[in-house]
């Protein structure tokens, strides 16, 4: 059994930092991590990511990120996913614990639908690295980042 690890928009967003020492603490455990997990980024989480650092005109930082998904296994947004989230956002409404606005592009059902989909025909593991429990973990495993030992 192999434990995926999800890279949601906080650890993204550290990695992309210009400054070293906002970087260095999650490269750290991403090289830990590596030793016994597979690290994975979520398409949706470059678009969000991405998104704010156009918008803040970060161009450092935009080349930091261009050149993750080289490094990661990557996990494509598909019609799958979508099909997945779309449960996902209507079953959080009826339990009366929406994660976003109801015309917003909730992003973390389709990175929890992510993480579900790229487990679903196996015996493999997800777990969403994250500083957002308290939305995502309505659908999955979702742990503080760095509470995640390797």
């Amino acid at each position: 059994m192999t434990r995926l690890v999800l890279l949601d928009s906080t650890p993204v967003g550290m990695l992309v930092h210009t400054r070293e020492q906002v970087r260095t603490p999650v490269e750290r455990w991403i090289g830990e991590l590596a030793s016994s997990s597979v690290v994975v980024l979520p398409e949706i989480i470059l678009y969000e990511v991405r998104r704010e650092l156009l918008r803040l005109d970060a161009a450092g930082s935009l080349r930091l990120l261009d050149a993750l998904p080289s490094q990661f296994l990557y996990a494509p947004v598909t019609t799958s996913i979508l099909l997945g989230a779309s449960e996902l956002w209507a079953q959080s409404r009826r339990r009366g614990r929406p994660t976003s606005g109801t015309r917003d592009l909730d992003i973390d059902v389709i990175l929890a639908a992510t993480a579900q989909d790229i487990v679903a025909d196996s015996n493999d593991q997800a777990v969403v690295a994250t500083r957002n429990i308290r939305h995502l973990s309505q659908f999955v495993d979702a742990r503080l980042w760095d509470s995640i030992a390797p």
